[in-house]
């Protein structure tokens, strides 16, 4: 077996329990409108489907260390065609289907992929838009019109028969190229290496004891694809993996129930959904959330309806280094009070072997770890982390890649990678890494910085605010700090001015939150496309500089 390919696991499970369902996905309808969960894969059919798909790749012409963008909807053809490119050596890019077309076709024309394979809806955009010129290969996955190319039934007759595919690829070849969400900017092409996925899944087995034959419910599908190399049972849920926020959550608490799912994963909107539900979740053991900060009556509302043994985990990470470190929802709720009294988050403790350390805070690049001055406990600063997960560079992207990464040469010798995560925090003295928000979003005014996670809790416990956005307006080292406020559905207009003046009353609790006299209601803050979590800041700060130059303020 290659244990340098991330796919490398499948060919095992398929020969220890090859009647085990690798996945579940939605299909026809029952007359009550539920899905039937009717398309199902096999660990047997996962691995021999992918491997004439993977042959059926070469024959149409894509070789070890193409790029294939890949444009496909959660379904058994997206799992068997990554299965399928990583056991040919080629690498996917994947893009969040549900960014700014612009930021799309610059996600794309960076990739500069050989291959494209996505559905009808994606050809014909990619033909009407002009993404991916650079493509010389194309699959469609489903029904073929006017763009040329082969779809992917032809693709896996031209394999069938061609027996096990697996490239021997090494731990530094490229496995895929994953975009980020662009919440802090345009989208950048984060380069995973097979090593990098292959220590992922160690860490995330033993960071959560993950143990083969349990049946998982992955609310964000690219996470799917750790399930088979962990021995778990994907059941794709019934939803728009873009819109988490606006999943059904009786579909879900149905598939939980049906299909014996005993672990999940969702992001902190998904498990605001279940939360407001209220439906009891006898049958999970595990949860993860991940995303952004999870707040915690989400926590608190989410672990009254597990089993009392059950655990609840929200991982800190990025898409360039996952996980960080992670946190159950017993301890963190034990932290709520110093939250709310703008601590900031507490994200846990560092996975091992990962190496977290905090340095002082600069926009600059860093191109040598000896030219960072590294923080002592207490002390607020840019989080770093070196481990086998932190990821070397963006594609393309080198003056991103120059930001974000700082090489370090140990004591043998060799160098590595440490990962800039440009999320600020800090170690307490019990060795927990606190959160405190992102670089990106501080607020620098005469009297010094405010951080979004040291500020936003102490106004987020006002019963009639669903949530607050710190932002700033005007030069950085002078800025004015404002105050969004997205009120709970249904709180009448006329009771705003109440709330606003209670909310003033509560910064001048706390030093820091006393430097805040801005405050405006916005109607609905906009979120990132991936989690539906991470408040756009870049979009509220100029709402909000528009507001206090028209005198809203």
């Amino acid at each position: 077996m290659n244990a340098g390919n991330i796919a490398a696991a499948l060919p095992r499970l398929a020969a220890e329990a090859p009647d085990r369902i690798a996945m579940r996905c939605p299909g026809t309808r029952g007359p009550d409108g539920y899905a039937r969960y009717d398309l199902t894969l096999s660990y047997r059919e996962l691995d021999a489907r992918s491997d004439a798909i993977a042959a059926g790749l070469g024959r149409h012409g894509i070789a070890r260390g193409d790029r294939v963008a890949l444009m496909v909807r959660p379904s058994p053809e997206f799992f068997l065609l990554m299965f399928a490119l990583f056991k040919r050596g080629a690498v996917p890019v994947l893009v969040d289907p549900g960014i700014d077309r612009r930021a799309l076709r610059q996600c794309l024309d960076e990739a500069q992929p050989q291959a494209f394979i996505g559905i009808p809806l994606a050809h014909a955009a990619r033909v009407l838009l002009r993404w991916a010129r650079s493509a010389r290969v194309l699959v469609t996955v489903g029904r073929r019109w006017f763009w040329g190319g082969v779809d992917l039934a032809a693709v896996e007759a031209a394999g069938a028969g061609a027996g096990p595919q697996l490239a021997d690829t090494q731990g530094d070849e490229v496995a895929a190229i994953l975009f980020t969400s662009g919440s802090t900017g345009v989208p950048k092409g984060v380069v995973y290496r097979h090593r990098h996925f292959v220590a992922q899944v160690a860490l995330l087995r033993e960071a959560f004891g993950i143990q083969p034959g349990g049946v998982d419910l992955p609310t964000f599908p690219p996470f799917a694809l750790f399930d088979p190399a962990l021995g778990l049972s994907s059941i794709i849920p019934d939803m728009d993996p873009t819109r988490p926020a606006k999943a059904d959550p009786r579909k879900l608490v149905k598939a939980m129930q049906d299909f014996g799912v005993d672990q999940l994963f969702g992001s902190p909107a998904l498990m605001r959904v279940l939360a407001g539900h209220g439906a009891p979740l006898p049958g999970l053991r595990r949860v993860t959330s991940a995303g952004a900060p999870v707040p915690a009556d989400v926590v608190a509302r989410m672990r009254a309806l597990l089993p009392s043994d059950a655990q609840f985990w929200t991982p800190y990470g990025a898409t360039e280094c996952l996980p960080v470190a992670v946190i159950e929802g017993r301890e963190l709720e034990s932290t709520r009070e110093a939250t709310e009294q703008g601590a900031g988050t507490c994200v846990g403790r560092p996975v091992p072997p990962n190496e977290v350390r905090i340095i002082a805070i600069t926009d600059e690049a860093i191109a040598d770890w000896g030219q960072a001055r590294v923080l002592g406990a207490e002390a607020i600063g840019e989080i770093t982390v070196a481990g086998p997960t932190a990821t070397d560079e963006y594609f393309n992207r080198p003056q991103a890649t120059a930001l974000a990464k700082i090489r370090e040469t140990l004591a043998d010798g060799s160098t590595r990678i440490v990962h800039r995560m440009g999320d600020l925090g800090r170690f307490d003295a019990q060795g927990r890494l606190w959160f405190c928000g992102r670089k990106s979003h501080r607020v620098r005014t005469a009297e010094g910085g405010l951080y979004t996670e040291q500020v936003e809790p102490v106004f987020n416990v006002h019963p009639e605010v669903l949530r607050t956005a710190l932002v700033g307006v005007g030069e950085p080292g002078q800025q004015r700090p404002v105050l969004c406020v997205e009120m709970r559905p249904g709180l009448p207009r006329g009771e705003h001015a109440r709330v606003l003046a209670e909310l003033r009353k509560l910064g001048q609790g706390f030093v820091h939150t006393a430097r805040i006299e801005t405050f405006l209601v916005h109607p609905g803050f906009p979120v990132d496309i991936r989690h539906n979590a991470k408040i756009t800041r870049e979009i509220l700060a100029p709402w909000a500089d528009r507001r206090c130059r028209d005198g809203a303020a």
